[in-house]
């Protein structure tokens, strides 16, 4: 699996004319230096690193150009691999794999997708599934949430919002500029009034499947932690009910939220 590890920042935009002249501009500026640059590429890391360093230096151009083509041939990759409600290509920091193994996941791919993805798993087994990328831009078709897993005696603690008709594991969506810890902290502390332990939080797993209660096509991609607190666990306002649920209870959470219960069932967390 690919892992671009950044901040996860929104797409910038920019107006239609700006947009063109930057084109343009990369175009001018690839034509007269990219020839250069690869072929001091190619010699740079064969003579730092020998054949291993060029092995590294392709396979990055190899992604650069795999996320340019998402990009590039998003609006046709979009009518030919995709059915309708599924999820887009077209996220310039993701990769056509990557996109392609979450249509697959989501069981949106069209005959011709199928097609594709069986030719890549030919060449290399679980090639998309393998190549999701859970560091990429949120977008449109993201939701990008975090959540506070805790446990005790074999169940889980989850909360019902108001107007809502299932449970959900405690957490919430980032603010700009917070870290993981920060957007967590926050989240918690506004829907369960207490302070987490900082430094015992601990990334458990990313997940993701179809989110909840919006359109169809877009994917929730929950960071999940665990970690001490401090103060006693009572619902906000904001929150109708707070409960402590069994495996058994699967089928009462969000689609996301039962892949986080089959995990822990495995681990023996919840039972």
């Amino acid at each position: 699996m690919i892992l671009k590890k950044q901040e996860n920042l929104a797409h910038k935009k920019s107006g239609p004319f700006v947009g063109v002249l930057l084109f343009i501009a990369s175009i001018i500026l690839l034509i007269l230096t990219g020839p250069l640059g690869f072929l001091y590429g190619i010699l740079y890391s064969l003579f730092t690193k020998g054949f291993r360093g060029l092995g590294e230096y392709l396979f990055k151009i190899a992604v650069s150009v795999d996320q340019l083509g998402n990009v590039l041939m998003q609006h046709l990759l979009n009518t030919l691999w995709v059915k309708k409600g599924g999820y887009k290509f077209g996220n310039r920091d993701e990769t056509i794999s990557s996109a392609l193994g979450r249509n697959k996941k989501l069981a949106t791919l069209t005959r011709f997708g199928i097609a594709i993805d069986n030719i890549l798993d030919k060449l290399d087994p679980n090639h998309s599934l393998n190549s999701i990328d859970y560091y990429i831009e949120p977008s449109q078709g993201i939701l990008d949430v975090l959540a506070w897993i805790h446990t005790i005696d074999n169940r889980i603690l989850c909360t019902r919002s108001s107007g809502k008709g299932v449970y959900y594991i405690p957490g919430g969506k980032r603010e700009p500029g917070e870290s993981d810890t920060q957007s967590l902290s926050r989240e918690i502390k506004e829907e369960l009034q207490v302070d987490l332990d900082i430094s015992s939080l601990k990334l458990m797993g990313i997940f993701e499947a179809p989110a909840h209660g919006v359109q169809p096509g877009v994917i929730v991609r929950m960071r999940c932690y665990t970690g001490g607190y401090t103060g006693d666990l009572c619902p906000d306002s904001e929150i109708s009910e707070m409960v402590w649920l069994s495996y058994s209870d699967r089928k009462m959470v969000s689609e996301v939220d039962q892949l986080i219960f089959d995990f822990l069932n495995k681990k023996g967390y919840l039972i």
